[in-house]
């Protein structure tokens, strides 16, 4: 009896240890995944907005505004995210791939007139400032004991109202219900990170490494921690950028 006990112990131990390491490699792939994107954006926004043929591709020099080009491709990223989430079962590991290098691309572009608007110094430390935030708020997430499932439904609400007041803020023009949408972002995405990075912690921990279904998981969960951060970094930069 007693040595049953133990070895039915030992193999609990095993399981969790597995369980554990899973999520780690899981959440490691998800990250890595992030930070490509992450530099492919910083990497076309820079390129774009520092080399003047390629500028005036999607904005008109003249007028100011986007041309026809940059007003696609502001809006390519969506079809991008949409093809990502719907085509997930359906797309193989290495479409999806190539198609979240390809949305990481895009959206640097369209974000290319960042550095047109602010100056270089209050993007590199508003960068820097979501960074912090955001990974002292992915550790929060990945290392907490507690549930964050109803806070997540919270900011997830948040977040939606914030969407429904950016609507309506579209054609009011208003300035200081911007500000306060910038405010609310903050505290939004901030909360966001913290729930998704424990979502994919126990997602990790259910999928087996190598697993082509795990491969795609990671691609999703990297779309979403990029997302978390670029809202953050936008809702930051609107509060403290310094215009040129």
């Amino acid at each position: 009896m007693e040595n049953n006990r133990n070895y039915t112990y030992d193999d609990t131990v095993i399981q969790l240890d597995d369980e554990v390491a899973a999520s780690r490699r899981f959440i490691a792939n998800v990250f890595l995944w992030m930070f490509v994107a992450l530099g492919i954006s910083a990497f076309c926004a820079f390129l774009f907005a520092t080399t003047p043929s390629l500028l005036t591709l999607v904005i008109d020099p003249t007028t100011g505004h986007n041309t026809g080009l940059g007003t696609i491709l502001m809006f390519a990223p969506f079809a991008f995210v949409m093809a990502i989430s719907f085509g997930l079962n359906r797309l193989s590991f290495p479409v999806l791939g190539v198609l979240f290098v390809a949305f990481a691309a895009l959206l640097g572009v369209s974000l290319s007139f960042i550095l047109l608007v602010y100056t270089a110094a209050s993007v590199a430390g508003v960068f820097i400032t979501a960074s912090a935030v955001f990974g002292v708020m992915a550790i929060a997430g990945y290392t907490t004991h507690q549930d964050l499932t109803k806070f997540g439904s919270l900011m997830i609400m948040g977040l939606i109202g914030m969407v429904i007041a950016t609507v309506v803020n579209f054609f009011l023009h208003s300035e200081g219900l911007s500000i306060i949408l910038s405010y609310v972002g903050v505290a939004v995405f901030t909360g966001l990170t913290a729930y998704d990075v424990q979502k994919l912690k126990r997602i990790g921990a259910g999928i087996e490494y190598g697993d082509a279904s795990g491969k795609k998981m990671a691609i999703m969960g990297a779309l979403t921690l990029y997302l978390d951060f670029l809202n953050l970094f936008l809702s930051l930069l609107r509060i403290f950028g310094r215009k040129r």
